[in-house]
C-alpha cells in the first residue's frame, strides 16, 4: 500500500505541477496578488494530494498569532514548506538564492515576494538582503524562515544559522516558532508513510532580545516535538 500511495502521489502531484508551473507567467500578468493566490492554490492542491493519496493528515496545535509576525519553523521535508503557505496565509518566504535559478519558478518567486539569501554573504548581498527585508516588513505580510538552514532528520537539532539573528533584528517583529515531526512520515530519500503529522505553534517571542537569548528560545521551541515522548 505504501508503494502504491507513493506512486500515485508522484504521478498526480508532479504530473499536474508541470502544467501548473508553465501557466505561472499568465497568472503573474495580473499582478502580485494574482500570483500569490495562484501559489496558494498550488499549495492547497499539494495538501489535497498528501491527505488523500499519501494518507498523511495534519494536526496544528498552539495559539495562532494575530497580525504580522516572523515565523521560525523546523525543516524536515518539502511538505512543511508548502503546507505552511496555506496555513499561515501566504507569508513572505526566505529561501536560498539557488532556488531562483530554476527556470520560470525562479522568476515567479521574485513576483511572489520571496527574500533570497546569498550564502556568499558579500557586502552587495547583505545590502540587497537588508533592502528586501525592509520591503517585506512594509508589505504587512508575515515572514517565514527555516532557521536551521536545511532539512534535518527527526531527532537532529543543529544550531540556528547565524543569519537568523540578523533578520530578527532587521524585521523587528515578534517571532513565532513552529515545531513539526513530519519527518517521521516524510523521510529524505525514503518512502512517505501514512499517519498524522503534528505542527505546534509556540508562544510569540518579543522583538529586541539579545542574540543569545532569542537563538536559545527559538531553538528550544522549534525542537519541542523532538523532546516530547508523546510524539
Amino acid at each position: 500500500m505504501t508503494f502504491l500511495r507513493n506512486v500515485a502521489f508522484v504521478l498526480v502531484f508532479y504530473g499536474l505541477t508541470v502544467p501548473i508551473v508553465l501557466f505561472v507567467p499568465l497568472s503573474a500578468f495580473f499582478g502580485q496578488r494574482a500570483l500569490i493566490a495562484y501559489a496558494v492554490g498550488w499549495a492547497r492542491f499539494h495538501r489535497w494530494c498528501v491527505r488523500w493519496l499519501l494518507g498523511i493528515r495534519t494536526r496544528y496545535e498552539g495559539p495562532r498569532p494575530e497580525g504580522q509576525v516572523f515565523y521560525a519553523a523546523k525543516h524536515q521535508s518539502m511538505f512543511e514548506t508548502l503546507d505552511l503557505i496555506v496555513e499561515i496565509e501566504s507569508p513572505v518566504v526566505i529561501m536560498r538564492r539557488e532556488f531562483a535559478r530554476i527556470p520560470i519558478w525562479g522568476w515567479a518567486t521574485q513576483v511572489y515576494g520571496i527574500i533570497l539569501v546569498d550564502r556568499a554573504a558579500s557586502a552587495t548581498a547583505l545590502r540587497t538582503l537588508m533592502r528586501e527585508t525592509r520591503a517585506a516588513r512594509e508589505t504587512g505580510r508575515s515572514v517565514i524562515l527555516f532557521p536551521e538552514g536545511t532539512r534535518v532528520k527527526p531527532g537532529e537539532t543543529p544550531p540556528l544559522k547565524s543569519g537568523f539573528a540578523g533578520l530578527y533584528k532587521m524585521l523587528d517583529l515578534p517571532v513565532v516558532p513552529i515545531a513539526t515531526d513530519v519527518g517521521r512520515l516524510w523521510p529524505k530519500g525514503g518512502w512517505k508513510r501514512a499517519g498524522v503529522a503534528t505542527f505546534r505553534f509556540g508562544e510569540p517571542i518579543a522583538p529586541g532580545l539579545p542574540r543569545a537569548e532569542i537563538e536559545a528560545r527559538v531553538h528550544a521551541a522549534i525542537n519541542a516535538l523532538e523532546r516530547d515522548p508523546a510524539y
